[in-house]
This record gives structure tokens, sequence and C-alpha cells, in this order.
């Protein structure tokens, strides 16, 4: 049996998850904003509590490398970091847009699409104002796009409507419905960056030994980070 701790915090979710041999066994989430130094090593330690495993019984924790809040990365690789070093166990990088894709190509029941030959899935996360982190994939998860920023305007992807429907999802999704009107362009809701997306791909990665290097591995952060001070608070190609 192949053990994986997948834990993903790119984007507003704090999400940890255990993996046997591909599937999801137990799980911990929250999606009400950027907890992820409160509440990620407290989610590890209630799974590793609730099926009762210690840190020596994975075979290799799985991170979710980004694109996103670099703040987000920043905890999770640290933490991911943290374990594998207190476990003696590889570690195991996913692009937080790849997962979110490979989900939605695996439940295309659930969210009632029909996918045709030479259809893309377009995962999106939000990068502020009208900019978002995106790639596209096929519907065999192969790379059509790659990882980049995209300025949202109206013939933003005109490139690929006139042969293609796409299917746009994730959280960078919701702010292009008013921009991106195309009849090709589908939306689907509820798609978020979770450690539940990382199953299929963090044991792929195992079976072939894709492994990063655990202490020089740094997180995609897509763009350089800029600190900020709000008025009344701290903080956030092809």
């Amino acid at each position: 049996m192949v053990r994986i701790l997948c834990l993903e915090t790119s984007t507003e979710v704090c999400s940890a998850a255990i993996v046997e041999n591909g599937k999801v066994t137990a799980f911990r989430e929250d999606v009400t904003g950027q907890n992820h130094s409160r509440l990620l090593t407290v989610f590890v330690s209630e799974l590793l509590d609730s099926v009762q495993l210690k840190a020596s019984s994975f075979d290799a924790v799985a991170v979710s490398e980004g694109p996103g809040s670099y703040t987000g990365l920043r905890i999770g690789v640290s933490v991911a970091k943290g374990f594998c070093y207190a476990a003696g166990i590889p570690l195991i990088a996913i692009s937080s847009l790849e997962a979110m894709a490979s989900h939605v190509i695996e439940n295309k029941t659930k969210y009632q699409i029909e996918v045709k030959p030479g259809d893309l899935f377009v995962p999106m996360i939000d990068a502020r104002r009208m900019e978002v982190f995106t790639a596209m994939y096929d519907p065999n998860l192969e790379v059509i796009r790659k990882v980049g920023a995209l300025i949202v305007e109206p013939d933003s992807l005109h490139e690929f409507t006139d042969r293609s429907q796409l299917f746009l999802f994730g959280n960078g999704s919701a702010k292009c419905e008013s921009t991106l009107t195309d009849p090709n362009i589908l939306f689907i809701g509820g798609v978020l960056a979770s450690s539940l997306n990382m199953a299929t791909l963090a044991d792929h990665k195992f079976q072939k030994g894709e492994f990063v290097d655990v202490a020089y591995f740094e997180p995609y952060y897509l763009k350089d980070f800029i600190a900020t001070v709000p008025k009344n608070s701290v903080l956030l190609n092809p």
C-alpha cells in the first residue's frame, strides 16, 4: 500500500488529506479564508489521530506547488518539508491548476458536462483585479497551454473558442463570467483547489518516482511577492 499525505494551501482553502493507493481515506478542509498558519498543522495532527497513524506510516508527502497565494504556498511547503524531514520520506510537488483539471476530468458526470474531442479544461486561480493564473488541458490531461498569468478581456481566449468548447472553473473563473461571453465558454461552479483533487496525481508521481528535493524545493509563485500595507489590516505565459 502507498500512503501519501496531501496538502493544498494555494488559495483561500486550507486542506489536508490522507491518500492510500490513489484514494482519499481521511480529509480535513477549511474554506473560510487565510487561516492556513493556524489550521494546517492542526488538520495534519487530527488526521493522524483519526486513523491512528504516525508520520513514519507514510511513504511521501504531496504539496501544492502553486501558482497561488504567496503566503499560503509558503505555509504549505514549510509544513510538508517538516513532515518529510521528520519521517524521512520524499516530497511530491503538484500543480494546483493541474490537480483541479484532473478532478473535473475524473468527475464529468458529477459536474454534468459532456466532453467532445478537442474540448479544453481551463482551471483558474484568482490573481486579483482582472487577472488569473491559468493553464489549459485536453481531456487526457495533456498540457495545451502552459501555466501563466492571464489578464481577462473579452477576447482573451478567442483563439480557442472557434474550434473548442472551453470549461472554466476554479476561484478565478467567477469574475470572468461577465467578460467571457462566447457560447463555447462554459463555467463550472463549486470547483476548489483542494487536497481531494491531488489523490490521483500524487499516486502517479509516486509510482514514477517523480520527487523534488526537500531541501531546495520552492513553490511556483509565478509572480514576485510584493508586500503591501492596507489601510486597516495586514494582507494577500503560454
